[in-house]
């Protein structure tokens, strides 16, 4: 599964949407807080905290992620039963529950999916771009044009847009509302220590630098951004010019 950015800046968008303008998904539905990010897959969630779940078989496993992602994607989170979902992935439903616990638990599991792609793409854009420096404008343009044009536009984030529109209650406290800024954030700090940045909060430089390049790309183009589209790069220059002009390290 390619990995997508722009589910973390829509998750992101849409889980403060909704607290400040009150959510759209399905009032029958009762928030849960997703597992944190170290739990094994077959580690139990609020929602099944007294049942210790399977592990069990990669390949089921991953057969029934799959089913949940087309169900929840073609219906929608509301109208999937667990019936349909075995059905698709052909187990019993028993071994849905075996494995997962209850939906909102399996629901949780797709985005986990594809968070931790979704990591593994932006920490070896970090290594690869961020960690040896000679010009630290064009690393970070470098960087960023690599994150963009790496998941912009794929297939992935349109299907993945709609699944977390929907069900943006149900996913708020996700550990992928954070995780990428602790990332970037981490680099950061590190490049403070060479000298090159002045952060003395490099969280808070991390949410900077996102703002002013990622979620300005949003905010200008929309949810689906074509990433050939000239616009990408120059509001990734011209945003990683603004954050160096304010966090560039002056002697």
């Amino acid at each position: 599964m390619q990995c997508n950015f722009g589910l973390v800046l829509l998750l992101k968008r849409r889980i403060h949407s909704d607290d400040l303008g009150g959510s759209k998904t399905s009032e029958t539905t009762t928030p849960r807080s997703a597992p944190p990010r170290s739990a094994p897959p077959g580690a139990a969630t609020a929602g099944s905290a007294s049942k210790v779940l399977r592990s069990g078989s990669a390949q089921k496993r991953s057969a029934i992620l799959l089913a949940a992602r087309e169900l929840f994607l073609a219906e929608g989170f509301d109208r999937s039963s667990v019936d349909a979902v075995a059905a698709r992935a052909k187990v019993s439903k028993r071994t849905v529950y075996d494995y997962f616990g209850d939906k909102q638990a399996l629901l949780l599991a797709v985005v986990d999916e594809t968070a931790e792609s979704l990591m593994n793409t932006i920490r070896q854009a970090i290594d690869d771009d961020l960690s040896v420096v000679a010009d630290l404008e064009q690393s970070l343009v470098t960087f960023s044009l690599r994150v963009a044009q790496s998941t912009l536009g794929s297939s992935d984030y349109v299907a993945l847009m709609r699944l977390v529109t929907a069900q943006s209650t149900q996913l708020r406290g996700h550990w992928l509302e954070s995780a990428p800024e602790d990332a970037i954030a981490g680099r950061f700090a590190e490049l403070g220590r060479q000298g090159l940045l002045e952060v003395p909060d490099p969280r808070l430089a991390a949410d900077h630098f996102i703002a002013l390049t990622f979620l300005l790309i949003f905010n200008t183009m929309g949810q689906e951004v074509d990433p050939d589209d000239a616009r990408v790069e120059q509001i990734i220059t011209d945003g990683v010019r603004a954050f160096l002009r304010a966090y560039t390290f002056r002697p």
